[in-house]
């Protein structure tokens, strides 16, 4: 696999915290991010990893994760707008998810157990990505990545305390803590 992994962007960074630009240049170095974003999703043991995730201002992100059938699904959308089914249609699949910027900790987060993202691939191809079980959650995660939303932003105030309470008690007891 081409690129080269890149160093995860963690909460509390500007560039994970307000919405991407969106891409306007399909060319060779679209391509090349998007090598490095799989890279570093398959070095961090991720299913799926948003363009600011990895520093990068722009609405793109990259997923290998399989669907509620365990069918691995892999690729790269661009510009992506997401689609769910409608309040009468819509299921909510209330299960465990965390995030690559946020490492160690885990919270409940209800979310439809559908979606659909409409976009772009690196080529500038119109693509859709229908997405059912844990790519449903994917699409739905790192979409809210591209629009600077955290898994986190959606618990409420004591479950958000307590999972960022976790994270830095990690990350002390790792000797990660900047100085």
């Amino acid at each position: 696999m081409a690129g080269r992994a890149r160093p995860i962007t963690l909460v509390g960074t500007p560039v994970l915290h307000r919405p991407c630009r969106p891409v306007e240049d399909f060319d060779a170095a679209l391509r090349e991010l998007a090598d490095d974003m799989f890279a570093s999703m398959y070095e961090a043991e991720g299913v799926g990893l948003a363009a600011n995730q990895i520093g990068v201002d722009l609405c793109v992100f990259v997923y290998d994760c399989p669907d509620e059938d365990g069918e691995r699904r892999k690729g790269a959308v661009v510009n992506p707008v997401l689609e769910l089914p409608t309040l009468e249609n819509r299921r909510l699949d209330d299960d465990e998810e965390g995030c690559l910027s946020v490492p160690g900790p885990h919270a409940r987060v209800a979310r439809p157990d559908q979606a659909t993202v409409y976009g772009f691939d690196v080529t500038g191809t119109p693509i859709s990505v229908e997405g059912t079980g844990l790519l449903a959650r994917c699409l739905q995660h790192e979409t809210d990545h591209l629009e600077g939303k955290l898994y986190i932003d959606r618990l409420s105030a004591r479950a958000r305390k307590k999972v960022l309470k976790e994270y830095e008690a990690l990350r002390a007891e790792s000797g990660a803590l900047p100085g």
